[in-house]
């Protein structure tokens, strides 16, 4: 399990895609980065990130309540910090009317104190139009995205592959990059999946497709 936490917490999306943590999947920001251009995989176990980006940096988002509120963001921004993630932490902060008075202290904190970037935001649309940005500046400039199956990009494929219980983003994108096709997937035994996956879940996706298939 604490394998699985791990790699999730690394886990880099393809190009195209954003990782989210999944508290973030009814939220006006998901919905204007898919209209966007942006697919979005979600996961459940990205520790204190929000989103992982695929130019190796993820991101926490600090809303106007957050700061409102008082200083309780501040331990989850230490958290952030301290979670040991080898991306590049970025920490979004909504800058608004209502915020504006505590922002130059949140910048001061995160910049000063915790040495990380901030990206101030007027909200969540904002938000997703600077992350859409960036996903697509990294799709341009990447010289391997050509190296990415097709398939793993397929938004449909990874849907089918999510439905398996237990399966969130992370573990959909690492059993598209063993197996390149669901025919391959459904096809594959207990013992080859476990690798990939881990025993519990490898037994989940076995029985799954096999129920489907009528195996």
């Amino acid at each position: 399990m604490e394998d699985q936490r791990t790699a999730a917490l690394n886990a880099v999306p393809p190009c195209g895609h954003v990782l989210s943590s999944e508290k973030w999947r009814n939220s006006s920001l998901v919905q204007s980065l898919r209209g966007g251009g942006v697919n979005v995989l979600f996961e459940s176990e990205l520790g204190v990130a929000d989103f992982h980006l695929p130019n190796r940096s993820c991101a926490l988002y600090v809303s106007e309540c957050d700061i409102v509120a008082g200083n309780s963001y501040k331990r989850k921004l230490v958290r952030y910090r301290n979670a040991g993630s080898s991306f590049q932490e970025l920490v979004v902060v909504e800058n608004t009317r209502l915020s504006q008075q505590y922002f130059s202290a949140v910048q001061k904190f995160v910049v000063l104190e915790l040495g990380l970037t901030v990206l101030p935001v007027s909200g969540q649309t904002e938000a997703a139009q600077l992350i859409a940005q960036i996903v697509h500046s990294s799709s341009r400039e990447n010289p391997f995205r050509r190296t990415v199956s097709p398939r793993i990009l397929d938004p449909l494929v990874l849907a089918v592959v999510q439905k398996v219980p237990g399966v969130g983003g992370v573990k959909a994108l690492a059993l598209l990059q063993k197996f390149s096709s669901l025919q391959q997937l459904s096809n594959a035994t207990s013992s080859e999946l476990e690798p990939v996956v881990g025993r519990a879940a490898a037994q989940h996706i076995h029985s799954f497709f096999n129920r489907s298939t009528g195996q």
